[in-house]
C-alpha cells in the first residue's frame, strides 16, 4: 500500500497526463511508464557505480553510452529534441544492449516501442519521475509505487486473464507459506503479483519483529530479511522465483519484470512461454506454484503439449494437469479456478478432480463470491489448495467466503465485512483440536444468545400480521390500530438490530466446515461448497390456515356490507332524481 500522500499525488498526476496525452489504454500507459522508470533506473545505477569508484579512487568505465543516459536526453531542449532523441537513439540502442547478467526487462526492452508522441508529455513525465526520487526510496516504497500504478488496470482483462486483487494474492501466499530455499513458480504470471508477494512473504517471515512496521491495511514494511542466511538470501533473489507469460506483444513481460525489479529482484527470471504448449517441458521443477491461470475459451488441440490430456481443450482444466506435472513430490499449490471446475459434469472435469483427490492430497477449498474480480468479471471463483503425491485425508477442509473487505460491485469500495482474517486463522489452526473446540463453544453460545431474540421476532411478526389485517378493516378515523402497528414495527426493527450482529458471527463461524472424502466421492467429486455446507434456516411466520380463512370471510362480510350500502345509496339517488 502506497502510504506517502505526496508520492500518490505525483503518480496520479503522471497518470492523468498520460491519459490526457492520448495513452488511454491502461496497459499502454503502464508499459510506457515502465520504460521511463527503467531508463531512470539505469541512469541511477550508473551514477551509483561512478560515485563508488570515485570514493575508492578507482578508474570508472561507463556501461552506458552518454547519449543513452536519462540525465542527458531528458534535459535536451526544446522538448521535441528530447522526444526525437528518445525515439531515434535510445529505443533503437536497446536492440543491441547486452543482457548478460541483466534482467528480463532489459531483454524485452529490445522490442520496445515508444508510444509517447507529444514532446510536452515526455518532459512533464520526466520531471514528475525526477521529483519522485525513486532511487532514494526504500525497496518497499518503490514496490508500493508500482503496485499503485498497477491498480489503474481497471479494464485491461484479456482472454480471461486479469490482474488478481492484491489481497487475494496475499491470502493465497499466506496459506501456502513458501519457505526461503523453495522454488516458486507461476506458469501464467501476468503482472507477476504472485512471485512478488511470495518474495515479500518470505522476507517478512525472516525480518526481526522489532524492525517490521505495519500500515493501515496490516501489510508489513521494512522487509530486510535480516534473519535469512547469505545462502537463503542469494537463492531468494536469484533462483527462487520464476514466472512465465505468453503475451506475444511482451507488454505483460515488461510490466511483470519491472514489478519484480522495483520490489528488489534485480534480474527477474520471467520468460515468454506458452506453458501449455509443446515447447514447455518442465517436470517436477517447483516446490510451490501460485497461479491465477486464464480460464476463458479453449486452446487448439494441435498446440497442446503431448504430456497433457487430449480429452479437453479448456485452459482451466489443462493448467491443473500442468501444475501437477510441474510440481515436485510434496510440492504445494494454491490456484484460482472458476466455479465450473468444482462441479462440471463432463468427464474432463471429473477426471481432474478425481486425480487431485485420489492421486494427491486436496488440502482445502475456499469458495469466493461473484464480484471478487470485478470490474473485470463477476464470475464466482474458488481457490484449490493441494499437495502433490500426498494422500487426501478422511475429511477435506472447506471455507465458504461471503465477503473480502470490499463491496462486490464494480466500485469495489472498502467495507467492514471481511472473512479473510478468519480464513487464515481457520486454515492455520485447522488441525488444532483446542481451536476447533473453542470455535464450536463460541458458536453454541451465540446460538443460545440469539434463540430467544428470534422467538420474540417470530411472535412479533405474527402480531404485525394480525394488526396489518385489523388496520385494513378498522373504521375510518380510528387510528388506534395504526398506532399499535407502527409501534410493533419499530420494536421489530430494534429486534432485527440486536439479532444481526449475532447472526453475522454465527454465519462466519459456520463458514468453515469439513466434508468426508467418501461424500465427495459419492457426489462425483463435486467440490462446490454449496453442496455440502449446512445452513440453519430461521423459522418463518406462517398464519394458521383457519385464521386466514376466517379473515377472508370477515373481509367478504365487510365487502358485502359496503356493497349493500352503496346499492342503497344508489337507489335513494335514483328516487330523488
Amino acid at each position: 500500500m502506497l502510504t506517502d500522500p505526496k508520492l500518490k499525488s505525483q503518480v496520479d498526476q503522471l497518470w492523468d497526463k498520460l491519459w490526457s496525452g492520448g495513452l488511454t489504454n491502461p496497459l499502454d500507459a503502464i508499459e510506457q511508464l515502465s520504460y521511463l522508470l527503467f531508463l531512470k533506473r539505469l541512469d541511477d545505477q550508473e551514477n551509483a557505480r561512478q560515485k563508488q569508484a570515485e570514493r575508492r579512487g578507482q578508474p570508472y568505465t561507463p556501461r552506458l553510452p552518454a547519449e543513452m543516459r536519462w540525465s542527458y536526453w531528458s534535459r535536451l531542449t526544446p522538448a521535441q529534441a528530447a522526444l526525437d532523441h528518445l525515439k531515434t537513439k535510445v529505443f533503437p540502442e536497446f536492440r543491441s544492449l547486452s543482457t548478460d547478467g541483466e534482467s528480463s526487462f532489459a531483454r524485452y526492452m529490445q522490442a520496445a516501442e515508444c508510444k509517447i508522441n507529444k514532446p510536452s508529455l515526455l518532459v512533464e513525465a520526466c520531471n514528475l519521475i525526477d521529483q519522485m526520487h525513486i532511487s532514494q526510496q526504500n525497496q518497499d516504497v518503490q514496490g508500493d509505487l508500482y503496485e499503485y500504478l498497477l491498480s489503474f488496470l481497471q479494464s485491461a482483462g484479456r482472454n480471461g486473464q486479469f490482474r488478481t486483487p492484491r489481497h487475494i494474492i496475499r491470502l493465497k501466499v499466506q496459506m501456502v507459506d513458501p519457505k526461503p530455499l523453495e522454488r516458486i513458480g507461476d506458469l501464467a504470471a501476468g503482472t507477476a503479483g504472485f512471485p512478488v508477494n511470495a518474495y515479500q512473504h518470505i522476507l517478512a517471515q525472516h525480518t526481526s519483529p522489532d524492525i517490521l512496521e505495519y500500515d493501515a491495511e496490516g501489510e508489513p514494511h521494512n522487509l530486510v530479511g535480516d534473519l535469512l542466511t547469505p545462502l537463503e538470501m542469494e537463492h531468494l533473489k536469484t533462483e527462487a522465483l520464476r514466472g512465465y507469460d505468453n503475451d506475444s506483444g511482451m507488454t505483460m513481460l515488461r510490466i511483470g519484470s519491472m514489478n519484480l525489479m522495483l520490489h528488489g529482484i534485480d534480474a527477474p527470471r520471467f520468460y515468454y512461454m506458452d506453458t501449455l504448449g509443446k515447447a514447455f517441458d518442465e517436470t517436477a521443477e517447483y516446490d510451490v506454484i501460485l497461479m491465477n491461470p486464464p480460464f476463458k475459451g479453449a486452446i487448439d488441440k494441435d498446440d497442446i503439449n503431448p504430456t497433457l490430456p487430449s480429452t479437453t481443450t479448456k485452459t482451466e482444466l489443462l493448467f491443473l494437469h500442468l501444475i501437477l506435472r510441474a510440481l515436485g513430490m510434496g510440492g504445494r499449490c494454491a490456484v484460482i479456478v472458476p466455479d465450473g471446475v468444482l462441479f462440471g459434469s463432463s468427464n474432463a472435469h471429473k477426471t481432474i478432480r478425481q486425480k487431485i483427490i485420489e492421486e494427491n492430497r486436496l488440502d482445502g477449498v475456499v469458495s469466493m463470491p461473484g464480484g471478487v474480480f470485478k470490474p473485470y468479471a463477476g464470475v464466482s471463483i474458488a481457490i484449490l489448495l493441494f499437495t502433490k503425491g500426498a494422500q487426501t485425508g478422511d475429511e477435506v477442509w472447506f471455507y465458504d467466503m461471503a465477503a473480502d473487505g470490499f463491496s462486490l460491485d464494480d466500485e469495489r469500495q472498502p467495507v467492514a465485512a471481511n472473512d479473510i482474517p478468519d480464513i487464515l486463522a481457520c486454515w492455520q489452526h485447522r488441525h488444532d483440536p483446542a481451536f476447533t473446540a473453542a470455535r464450536t463453544a463460541r458458536l453454541c453460545d451465540l446460538k443460545a444468545q440469539v434463540a430467544p431474540l428470534k422467538a420474540q421476532r417470530l411472535q412479533m411478526q405474527g402480531e404485525i400480521h394480525r394488526l396489518t389485517f385489523e388496520s385494513v378493516i378498522a373504521p375510518d378515523g380510528d387510528e388506534t390500530v395504526a398506532a399499535a402497528l407502527a409501534q410493533d414495527k419499530a420494536r421489530l426493527a430494534e429486534l432485527e438490530a440486536q439479532i444481526a450482529p449475532l447472526q453475522a458471527k454465527i454465519d462466519q463461524l459456520s463458514r468453515q466446515f469439513w466434508v468426508k472424502k467418501t461424500d465427495i466421492q459419492a457426489n462425483g467429486y463435486d467440490l462446490s461448497a454449496s453442496r455440502y455446507r449446512q445452513v440453519e434456516q430461521d423459522a418463518a411466520f406462517y398464519e394458521q390456515p383457519q385464521t386466514t380463512l376466517n379473515r377472508l370471510l370477515e373481509l367478504e362480510r365487510i365487502t358485502t356490507q359496503e356493497i349493500a350500502e352503496l346499492q342503497a345509496m344508489t337507489a335513494v339517488g335514483c328516487v330523488q332524481h
